[in-house]
């Protein structure tokens, strides 16, 4: 029987006259990558913002490790969670490593972990470099840094490739593959671009006009002869969508 990290049912959240997220019923596996897929505008960030907390659902409901999001739960969900939502934030004037000092004790964790988190993410070698000499791949990689320390069960990725070269794509992918065997970690990563996310996750969800259109392995669909971009179009109504 496999088990869910992450579960909702029947999520619905209004924006204006219009629905941003519809009925939205999703299940993410634990351990896994999971890609949340959808053009631009289909109700992605939204969904994720209330998975932590940061929106209230107008109807539904949402369980992460088992537990109800709640007031009552809440905290004790986002303490083993990790996010990036936005892009990363941090003080320039500081150093990589003071910026994940700053980060661990709000967080509330043992400093001992920072080296460990800034070796995941193969900063170690550049933590006393100012945050503003930093490049844009060096700023994502320490934002999932500071998500990863303490360890969280849960991590959650907002368009973590966005802005960036082919080798820092390249990075950002086998950092993100890297920490469901190195961490135990599952990684909901979301995304409009297919053909990374084709190279990383183990399942998908396809999300359009805030309803999950389709939710399963990828080997599912490909053992049927489909591709994840020929499922996509089809779905989400062609290449107009993207």
């Amino acid at each position: 029987m496999m088990n869910y990290i992450l579960e909702t049912e029947h999520l619905s959240k209004q924006g204006g006259k219009a629905y941003r997220v519809k009925d939205l019923s999703m299940a993410v596996p634990e351990k896994c990558v999971y890609g949340f897929l959808g053009p631009n505008g289909a109700g992605k960030s939204t969904t994720l913002k209330m998975v932590l907390g940061l929106s209230h659902p107008d109807q539904g409901s949402i369980r992460i490790f088992g537990k109800t999001m709640n007031a009552a739960n809440r905290l004790s969900i986002l303490r083993q969670t990790g996010s990036l939502i936005e892009n990363p934030g941090g003080y320039g004037h500081l150093t990589g490593l003071e910026n994940m000092q700053v980060i661990q004790k709000l967080k509330g964790v043992k400093e001992e972990e920072i080296g460990p988190a800034l070796k995941t993410v193969r900063l170690y070698e550049q933590r006393d470099k100012k945050l503003r000499n930093y490049s844009l791949g060096m700023k994502q990689r320490l934002g999932i840094a500071m998500a990863i320390l303490g360890n969280p069960k849960l991590l959650i990725l907002d368009e973590p490739t966005n802005g960036l070269d082919p080798a820092g794509i390249q990075e950002m992918r086998q950092l993100i593959c890297s920490l469901p065997k190195e961490r135990d970690m599952t990684v909901i990563i979301s995304s409009h671009l297919l053909s990374e996310v084709e190279q990383m996750a183990d399942q998908v969800g396809i999300i359009h006009h805030g309803r999950m259109l389709y939710q399963g392995a990828l080997a599912d669909l490909e053992s049927h002869g489909d591709n994840l971009e020929e499922v996509f179009l089809e779905m989400t109504g062609g290449k107009e969508s993207l």
